[in-house]
Formats: C-alpha cells, structure tokens, sequence
C-alpha cells in the first residue's frame, strides 16, 4: 500500500520539530529515512504507529486518513524486546495471542522458522539466542503482523559489525518474499544504500526532507555496494551540517 505524508507538523518541548513534513513511501518500496541525531527520525515513525500525535497535517495510506493506531502499520524497535519468560515460537506469535489467533500464528510461523534462519528454536528461549537470530525473531514477529506497511527503527543498530551486516545480507535475500512496503530509519550511510530502492535526507530546524536520491540497482552485493563511493560521499555531504535537535 502507498503511504502518503502531507505537511505534518509537530512540537517537542515547545518548539517546532516538523512544519510542513511531507514525503510519499509507494507501494511495495523500500525507503530509508537517514539525517543526523536528534533531527527527528524516530519521531516520524511513532507519528505513523500512532504513538504520537501531529498536531496539522495527515498521513495517509491508499489515499484514506489514519489517525492514531492503525493495523496498516508494523513497528519494529530498535531492540527485540522479547520476553525472556517466553519461547521464541511464543513471542513471535504475541500479536495472534493478543487478537485470538494464536494457533493461526503459531502454524504460519513454523512454515517461517525456515526462511527466516530460526528452525530448530521454536521452543528455545531469548537467552540461548545470538544476538542476530534475536533480532531475525523480531523481524518475524513483525512481519506476522500481516501489516501493510513496515516500519524499521534502526533495528540492526544493536549489534555488532559483523553481524549487523550479515542481517542486513538476510534483509535483502527477503525484500522480495516480504512483498511489503517498508520505511527504515538508520544512521548508517551504507545501509541506506544497501537496503533502500529510496533514500530521503531529514535535517533542519524545523526538520523536512532536504534531498532524495533513488537506488537502481536490483541485485545487491557487498562488491556493488563497495563500489558506490560517489553516491556515499553525496549522501555524506547532504547529511553533513544540517542542524539538528534532541527529540
């Protein structure tokens, strides 16, 4: 589904963070919000998850108004939040056990556990997890959601260089499968670029989109991604210099 941001305007502590936000995510497209700290990324996402509310504007998805909570949304933190009491075939079903659908979860994640590197632990716990496949078990439990739209803060940002960047080679083996509209928020220039079909530069006070650029590349290596310098000191020099807030 498309989802439409229109001259969204919000305030923290008082002060103008957002006047005039605007920016569209198109139907199945990947696109990745990159700006510097405190610019206002994450905020963009808990407006859209309903965890905040603009106070002008409207967000919309295939041209219909949200306000507040919407089931088009999926929203993966920046950590796994997993129960640590629970299995992981328990938490990734969470969102089937709090709408009476748990069984329905349940058989839909097992045919997952596979695809998503985590058969053989459906009955292990959080703790005997690395911390990659922890995260693979909130991607998943995101994604049984059945939401439209995905939204992805910073949810690789926890780990460490490498294995952030094997999830991230996991995530693009499953753009295709996944079939869904996603909107990431990353402080990472690299995988902005590995990721996105989109990439929209968030800075200034108050905070809009400064610059866009478009990623054509279909087949996504770690060799391709090596090679686009040019596009990586673009995106530096956009990011480089715009002011930011704490938000």
């Amino acid at each position: 589904m498309k989802l439409k941001v229109d001259n969204i305007a919000f305030r923290y502590d008082e002060e103008p963070l957002f006047k005039g936000l605007s920016f569209d995510v198109e139907a199945g497209e990947f696109v990745s919000i990159l700006g510097p700290s405190g610019c206002g990324k994450s905020t963009v996402l808990n407006l859209l998850a309903g965890i905040l509310t603009p106070e002008g504007g409207s967000m919309l998805v295939d041209g219909a108004p949200i306000k507040g909570m919407s089931s088009h949304f999926a929203y993966m933190p920046q950590n796994d939040l997993l129960f640590p009491w629970k299995t992981i075939l328990q938490n990734v079903c969470l969102h089937g056990r709090l709408h009476g659908t748990e069984k329905a979860a349940q058989a839909r994640a097992r045919e997952l556990f596979g695809l998503f590197g985590l058969a053989g632990y459906e009955d292990a716990w959080p703790s005997d997890l690395s911390g990659g496949m922890r995260q693979r078990a909130a991607f998943l439990r995101t994604a049984l959601c059945d939401a439209d739209i995905l939204l992805l803060d910073e949810p690789f940002g926890a780990l460490d260089v490498i294995s952030r960047g094997d999830m991230q080679d996991w995530l693009v083996s499953m753009k295709q499968h996944l079939g869904r509209t996603c909107l990431l928020v990353t402080h990472d220039i690299d995988e902005a670029i590995f990721l996105s079909d989109r990439i929209l530069v968030l800075g200034g006070r108050p905070a809009d989109i400064r610059s866009e650029y478009r990623v054509v590349e279909a087949h996504r290596t770690r060799d391709w991604l090596y090679s686009q310098g040019e596009l990586r000191h673009r995106l530096h020099d956009s990011i480089r210099g715009l002011e930011a807030r704490p938000c």
